[in-house]
């Protein structure tokens, strides 16, 4: 615990101090500062979960604002809620969604597992705020109370998860498919430029047969075509929320109806396909929606490390490496080596991908831990998924604007290593057999001479012929159709 926290603990509630209030709870009164509109739970948890420096991420607590929101609205139409105190709830969610907010959500992540701390600091934020657009007294829960208005019909463990559900869906669809479309139309763009110039391919880090550096380009594409494919695929187990499930499932203290209709005004809000989950049962027991979609992300991350580690590996260099790509020079890349580049974006993009296969592994431990009728690991699965998306998407982004965009060929250093390739040879199969063939790539590595002068030299093929079947241009096929 913090000094400062200590301190504050050791004075007793009720003196009041310069720049405090006093908040209170079923359990007592709290300080608070005076200009922040959490209330006592949240201080509580300030004071007890003070573990790090790892927030509750801001866009969870912004998706909060649709759950409270929408119930809001249900509540007043089920005659549950004034319209004078729905009228300011709503307006204090809108505030909430749009950011104007941001400073009232101090927790960590570290902090009960079903996120009740986290649930309460929204209901005290919103509270507070709708309090004060009524022109009552800040923490006197009059005339709008956390509990008994703002989570009316609701429990942490059902709208906890909906808010998961509500922040992984606005971050995939506002930043991470398009960043990971983007790479991958720039991606395609490039290769689609660069079909017909052929280049030596490689198989076990070895020469191999030719391919065109566009057929290696529009590999890396359609895997992150593929990966786009599979999160959408998980990012469609996200629509069906848990809201309406109460405390275990069966919906006690919500008025009938309240499950579907809450999920369609958050559908209305969102213009989302959002719907109540036909099983809540298992959605509050589980985090499978959002297991699968960590899994998702995983598979994006590993291919990124694909792709990140080819462009590694093509332009190593510059002079004693592949160095079949010019990558841009965007800063120094050693302290005591002059005039060294380093390919740091790839560098960067592999770190971001390991760090979300780190998280995808904590949160399949976290996702096994449910147990009975909650799974209580949620705001560690919350924090590493929308920690994951947001780092890819930067690091796609960084990696297209600083990597990919300025990429240029090395022509001359593909051309010669393309000459020098004794895999050139497989052409010759059809025509004398491998075993002749071998023996001829054998004798041009021993003997340090080219392919062309050592099948001359076999008496297997004459100059003509040898022209006229090992062609580089024509082993690599007819673009996408020959890769």
């Amino acid at each position: 615990m913090s000094e400062n926290r200590r301190r504050q603990r050791e004075i007793p509630v009720g003196i009041e101090r310069e720049g405090e209030r006093i908040e209170f709870d079923s359990m007592g009164e709290v300080r608070v500062p005076a200009d922040r509109y959490w209330g006592a739970q949240t201080a509580r948890s300030l004071d007890h979960f003070d573990i790090g420096e790892d927030r509750m991420p801001i866009e969870l607590c912004r998706a909060y604002g649709y759950v409270k929101q929408a119930s809001a609205n249900v509540n007043a139409r089920k005659g549950l809620l004034s319209e004078e105190k729905r009228d300011a709830i709503v307006q204090a969610c809108e505030e909430l969604i749009s950011g104007e907010l941001d400073d009232h959500f101090p927790l960590r992540v570290w902090q009960t597992g079903s996120g009740t701390q986290t649930n309460m600091n929204v209901n005290e934020v919103i509270a507070n705020r709708a309090i004060q657009l009524l022109g009552g007294e800040l923490g006197s829960q009059k005339p709008v109370a956390p509990n008994d208005d703002v989570n009316k019909s609701q429990s942490s463990n059902d709208s906890f998860v909906t808010a998961m559900h509500l922040a992984a869906l606005g971050a995939v669809d506002a930043r991470l498919l398009p960043e990971i479309t983007a790479l991958a139309d720039l991606i395609e763009k490039k290769a689609e430029g660069w079909m017909d110039v052929a280049k030596i391919g490689r198989t076990h880090l070895q020469d191999a047969v030719p391919l065109s550096v566009g057929q290696e380009w529009c590999a890396w594409a359609e895997a992150l075509r593929n990966a786009c494919c599979d999160i959408e695929k998980a990012r469609e187990g996200l629509m069906e929320i848990a809201l309406g499930g109460t405390a275990v499932g069966t919906g006690l203290n919500a008025p009938d109806g309240f499950a579907d209709e809450v999920a369609r005004e958050i559908a209305r809000m969102t213009r989302l396909p959002i719907r109540t989950a036909s099983n809540k049962f298992y959605a509050q027991a589980t985090l499978d929606p959002f297991v699968r979609l960590s899994a998702a992300l995983r598979g994006l991350s590993v291919a990124l490390i694909k792709i990140a580690n080819d462009v590694r590996w093509l332009a190593s260099g510059p002079r004693c490496g592949i160095g079949e790509l010019q990558l841009p020079q965007n800063e120094p890349g050693s302290s005591i080596m002059p005039g060294k580049v380093n390919p740091t974006q790839s560098e960067a993009l592999l770190m971001v991908a390991m760090q979300v296969i780190g998280h995808d592994t904590a949160n399949a431990m976290a996702g096994s831990w449910g147990n009975l009728q909650l799974n209580a690991m949620r705001p560690v699965v919350a924090a590493n998924v929308l920690h994951s998306i947001r780092i890819l998407a930067d690091g796609c982004a960084s990696f297209r604007t600083n990597a990919i965009e300025g990429t240029e060929l090395d022509r001359d250093r593909i051309a010669e290593h393309l000459e020098r390739s004794l895999m050139l040879v497989t052409a010759l199969v059809p025509e004398i057999g491998y075993m002749d063939a071998a023996h001829i790539a054998e004798a041009a590595a021993k003997n340090g001479t080219t392919l062309r002068e050592e099948a001359i030299a076999s008496g297997k093929v004459s100059e003509a012929d040898y022209d006229r079947i090992v062609q580089p241009q024509a082993m690599i096929g007819d673009g996408l159709a020959g890769a």
